[in-house]
């Protein structure tokens, strides 16, 4: 009977250590996972033309597939110059890319009963009581003169871009200009070890809003008051937070704000196309050093900070197709990842955001492969991502460009990874 228990044991064991690694991604055959291998070949062809052509200096890209990584190449250089051949664990700027990580983050809060998401974010962040709204702005001083808006902004408007808040740098001229003036940064590549996001964010709440909060959809810093959002809920650095709650769970070991030195040297250079020859920019949108994620900082930007590999940010993508648990680890429950997934904007507002930029939803199919409901974003140095959930697929492509002519690429990777389905 002692033996039974013994062997029964080992088999429950067995089991259960099976059914983590199915939530977990894994390598997999393209064959057994409904891809066409010669198909998939057409993406060689392609990006080796980009390359050939220094259109890009290289990229690496990643398929994963019923949780199994089903294809991941890399092509071309992570420097030029030196002719090093690029890898598939090369880091690269993700830039954007941070917003969605950023939502997980407050949503994991938010399940822990720490805040509702039609609250004032003023609740929380007191400079952001009252705000008001430009009417007027004059540019040979940058003055401006405001009215009170018709109401506060909400946590939820702060997920979805309707707040009202505009970008540094790389917004319109009026909010450029004002944002430059208070010394509000884009969160991009922040190196001054004075800076720190409490500080910009307060300043950022008593500066005006382009608009009502709630009547437009307005790509802006707003998921950098959540980052500080979350210091202030979790009593944690927002980098701490992500390494304790978000990195070590999902096994995403290669994403950072700031590099450690030893990974330093797996950072690809950053390059531009302006004229169909790549060449490195020596500073990029607010007169930022493209080493950025190589220097030291203290800023841990919630919209724009961070760098990472194709398989950590295939793994962070897995957690969403997973309905929220990954490697036998639950971060959210499936209802939240619903949530966030849904859609959140209405008439007039036509954009389709879920609760997190990076979430933004496909109801409407007709222009693209994707299935309704597979959610994208990508990042400014030109990284994309998208994740299917009904064809249970995640598809990456990364470079880093700056001023990239040849955007285009991300679109025919999109169309080059659906026409390799053959299930």
């Amino acid at each position: 009977m002692k033996k039974f228990n013994i062997l029964l044991s080992i088999c429950l064991l067995t089991v259960v250590s099976f059914a983590q690694a199915q939530k977990s991604i894994g390598l997999g055959k393209p064959e057994e996972n409904g891809f066409s291998v010669e198909r998939l070949r057409r993406i060689d062809q392609t990006v080796n033309e980009y390359v050939a052509k220094s259109y890009i200096p290289g990229a690496v890209a990643l398929i994963v597939r019923n949780g199994k990584i089903v294809y991941e190449k890399s092509f071309g250089y992570s420097d030029v110059e030196t002719k090093t051949t690029l890898k598939n664990d090369n880091i690269f700027r993700i830039a954007s890319q941070s917003k969605a990580i950023t939502a997980l983050a407050v949503m994991m809060l938010w399940e822990e009963g720490k805040f509702l998401l039609d609250e004032p974010i003023s609740k929380y962040i007191a400079e952001f009581k009252n705000p008001k709204v430009l009417v007027t702005f004059d540019e040979k001083d940058s003055s401006y003169t405001t009215q009170p808006a018709k109401g506060e902004i909400t946590i939820r408007q702060l997920l979805t871009h309707s707040s009202g808040l505009s970008y540094a740098a790389i917004g319109s001229k009026e909010f450029n200009a004002i944002y430059a003036k208070a010394g509000v940064p884009s969160g991009i590549g922040i190196s001054n070890l004075s800076d720190v996001l409490r500080d910009k964010i307060k300043i950022l709440g008593q500066l005006p809003l382009k608009h009502n909060p709630g009547e437009q959809w307005t790509y802006g810093l707003n998921s950098d008051v959540l980052g500080y959002l979350v210091e202030i809920l979790s009593g944690m650095s927002f980098d701490e937070f992500l390494h304790q709650r978000i990195f070590k769970p999902l096994d995403m070991n290669d994403t950072y704000f700031y590099l450690p030195k030893e990974k330093q040297s797996r950072l690809v250079r950053l390059y531009e196309n302006k004229t169909d020859k790549l060449s490195k920019p020596t500073i990029v949108y607010d007169k930022v050093s493209p080493d950025y994620p190589n220097l030291p900082g203290k800023y841990f930007s919630g919209g724009a900070g961070l760098s990472s590999t194709v398989e950590d940010y295939a793994k962070f993508l897995q957690l969403f197709l997973n309905k929220g648990e990954y490697n036998g680890v639950r971060l959210l429950g499936r209802k939240t990842i619903e949530l966030m997934l849904t859609s959140q904007l209405h008439s007039p507002i036509t954009n389709q955001v879920g609760l997190g930029f990076g979430l933004e939803t496909v109801e409407n199919d007709f222009q693209s492969p994707y299935t309704i409901g597979s959610f994208s974003w990508g990042g400014a140095f030109s990284t994309t991502y998208w994740a299917d959930p009904k064809e249970k697929l995640i598809g990456i492509i990364f470079t880093n460009i700056y001023n990239n002519q040849h955007g285009e690429l991300a679109e025919k990777y999109k169309a080059l990874v659906y026409q390799g389905i053959k299930d």
